[in-house]
């Protein structure tokens, strides 16, 4: 069995890695450069099948480097095109203008095409091509980079027994699930030299980001408004917020810059890692400390996403990356107090339990915001011991038990067709 110590190693290089872009377009844009780089030659017909959750979040959003195409479609063509899986979550780093005017002709004459599959109830990305010299079909599931089959003109090259495919086929998500968040703290006070590094990498890459999208007058750019106009108080929650809708500004219009993720989402790495950084440098909070703090927002993302499923009915930002941040705030001030813990996390899911995904796009700012203030405002009644308690709605007697109850309103049973009935109105409206 694994080695406790070394599970936040497995988290930081499974779930925390830089993205550009939104990750279900580039994680479909990955399972097609593994595809197309077993093959040569023109290709003649792409098809990708992926799950209707996948299928939402890259139905409206920007994809980096193609002068503002959309969608998960366009994002496999230029994977495919690429040809450049090593890239992984950055490989639309490899477009160039020619591709985006093959990967535009391909999907004009109807040789490109996409659908999804209602009976995948998880993460599931199936990509096939065929070129003048063979083909090949490349299956990721259960996690946006875990390949679970490779096949070359009919044949298997690389499969994945059925078993190592649940929890994205890495033993550590079991482990994952039955800890106790008191043993996540104590994973996050054990980071080496390589962890603080790369946990500072990724402040540095969303402070970039968000510098960035600060420019954009998107939502970020009308928070900073209102505080100059007075509407706003210049604090931690004004600049927390205008800090992270800003990322999530340059993210969703797709900015060609990478954002660092957690649980596998950009968006989700911003809450979880500037919220926790900006509040611990308001309140002087020492360095190791803050850095050990993202850690811990990191871990309990990912705990979460034990529960809930890599792409939840419910929003990520504030049931996972919100939980995160909040527990962060707490810990950077009170250390393991679970008691305040749990209420902070008690307080946020009362707040923010029932918040819709209804896919990536421009809106999820907004979302982003709503998470960064009640992640705050959360961790804050919990300092001064203030929480909603188990008597009350969905919540339970510690931070474990609120997080599976939650888990059964995020599962399939509990959100029943909410995703199926998203993505119809969306259909509807002829995106």
């Amino acid at each position: 069995m694994m080695c406790k110590l070394n599970l936040l190693k497995e988290v930081l290089r499974n779930e925390v890695f830089p993205a550009l872009g939104c990750t279900e377009p580039i994680a479909v844009a990955y399972a097609a450069g593994i595809a197309a780089k077993e093959i040569e030659g023109r290709i003649k017909e792409i098809n990708i099948t992926v799950d209707t959750g996948v299928y939402k979040n890259g139905l409206a959003i920007t994809v980096p480097n193609t002068g503002g195409e959309k969608g998960n479609l366009i994002a496999g063509v230029l994977g495919a095109l690429i040809k450049q899986p090593e890239l992984k979550m950055e490989i639309l780093k490899g477009t160039r203008q020619d591709m985006i005017s093959q990967a535009k002709e391909l999907i004009r004459a109807k040789k490109a095409k996409i659908t999804y599959d209602e009976s995948k109830t998880d993460l599931y990305i199936a990509v096939s091509i065929k070129t003048e010299r063979g083909s090949a079909r490349a299956v990721i599931e259960n996690g946006h980079t875990n390949l679970v089959r490779l096949e070359k003109n009919g044949r298997p090259i690389f499969e994945k027994k059925r078993d190592e495919i649940t929890f994205t086929g890495q033993e550590y998500k079991p482990i994952l699930k039955k800890m106790k968040i008191s043993e996540l703290i104590d994973l996050a006070e054990h980071l080496d030299d390589e962890d603080y590094n790369y946990i500072q990498r990724g402040i540095d890459m969303n402070l970039k980001i968000s510098e960035a999208g600060l420019k954009l007058q998107k939502v970020g750019y009308y928070l900073s408004d209102l505080v100059k106009k007075g509407y706003f108080l210049d604090g931690i929650f004004s600049s927390s917020k205008i800090l992270t809708a800003s990322a999530s500004d340059a993210r969703m219009a797709g900015l060609n810059l990478p954002a660092m993720s957690s649980g596998g989402s950009g968006n989700q790495g911003i809450v979880a890692i500037l919220v926790p950084y900006n509040v611990g440098k308001y309140f002087k909070i020492e360095e190791k400390k803050i850095l050990q703090s993202i850690a811990l927002s990191h871990l309990i993302n990912s705990y979460i996403k034990c529960f809930t499923g890599d792409l939840s009915p419910l929003c990520g930002c504030s049931i996972a990356a919100g939980l995160g941040a909040a527990v962060a705030i707490v810990y950077q001030q009170k250390g393991k107090d679970m008691e305040k813990i749990a209420l902070a996390v008690n307080n946020l899911v009362s707040d923010l339990g029932g918040m819709l995904c209804d896919g990536a796009k421009g809106g999820c700012a907004l979302k982003v915001v709503s998470a960064t203030d009640s992640a705050i405002r959360s961790a804050y009644m919990a300092l001064n011991n203030h929480g909603i308690t188990e008597l009350e709605g969905l919540v339970g007697k510690t931070a474990e038990e609120t997080i599976y109850y939650l888990s059964k309103i995020s599962s399939k049973i509990g959100m029943a067709n909410v995703d199926d009935t998203i993505l119809e109105i969306m259909m509807e409206k002829n995106l």
